[in-house]
């Protein structure tokens, strides 16, 4: 999963190299952050968060396929 979000992150933003993603798991399931370049938050977030929410949306849908549970949080 954490590469499918580097992935969708370096498609949008203008600083790719600039895109890291983490992971952390524990008893509650596994949690990514996702750190971009200032400027291209709002290029992650989208208009009104909708992108953010479709790869949320996304990420949990895998975990679940996994049997696991998965959140996202963008710094």
């Amino acid at each position: 999963m954490k590469e499918l979000i580097e992935y969708i992150a370096k498609s949008i933003v203008n600083s790719p190299d600039d895109v890291v993603v983490n992971e952390e798991t524990d008893e509650e399931g596994t949690k990514f952050t996702l750190q971009v370049a200032d400027e291209d938050k709002g290029r992650v977030i989208g208009k009104q968060g909708r992108i953010a929410a479709a790869i949320r949306t996304l990420i949990r849908v895998k975990a679940a396929k996994a049997g696991t549970r998965a959140t996202l949080e963008i710094l």
